[in-house]
């Protein structure tokens, strides 16, 4: 495995500000089943967050109909993968959960506009973590039916951090929002930056 692959895969994923690391991959690739079931319920986690932000803003006709949709597809993601991991024979279960995501969520400000300025921009960062790492398993997995799953997962998940970015552009002039998000990006590559003991897509 070069170590370079992360590298270049992280490139195409503008929202970033560091790539995945090689010892992430080399953990994932190792508990194949395990990454697995923690996918499930990020596509779930995922479905929850869109629903959670058009509960929040119930006013907002636009970010409803941007949101339900992507709630929708996150939950035939998670469908899709629980169908595979019963194939496999590996049911759904609980994980604990790292601390990716409660640290992510405890840098939105409370205030609003700026609440849901950086909720949208949180949301997509997950999104666009979550198709950078599909893209190196798509590309570095053992497994051809691991590699078909996250390769026809990728549109999907460039589409969902794009729309996240839309809302963004809709409500703030950009600089605003590229200042803002280029911070929240820093932040998310630190708590990357320490991997966690058990094999997590956002670990």
């Amino acid at each position: 495995m070069s170590a370079s692959a992360p590298l270049a895969a992280a490139a195409r994923v503008r929202w970033l500000a560091a790539p995945s690391s090689v010892a992430w991959l080399e953990q994932a690739l190792a508990h194949p089943d395990l990454l697995l079931i923690d996918h499930a319920h990020c596509e779930r986690k995922a479905a929850g967050a869109a629903l959670q932000l058009m509960f929040r803003y119930p006013s907002d006709g636009e970010l409803a109909a941007v949101l339900s949709p992507l709630a929708r597809e996150e939950l035939e993601h998670f469908e899709r993968v629980q169908a595979l991991l019963e194939r496999r024979g590996t049911g759904l279960r609980a994980l604990a959960a790292p601390p990716y995501g409660a640290a992510l969520a405890a840098l939105v400000r409370r205030q609003e506009p700026e609440r849901m300025l950086d909720s949208f921009l949180v949301a997509g960062l997950i999104e666009a973590r979550s198709h950078e790492r599909m893209a190196l398993l798509a590309a570095h997995s053992p497994d051809a039916e691991l590699r078909s799953l996250y390769a026809d997962l990728l549109a999907s998940e460039a589409r969902h951090f794009g729309l996240y970015w839309l809302l963004c552009e809709r409500r703030w002039a950009r600089p605003v929002v590229t200042d803002r998000l280029t911070a929240l990006a820093a932040s998310e590559a630190e708590i990357l930056s320490s991997l966690h003991p058990q094999p997590r897509m956002h670990s």
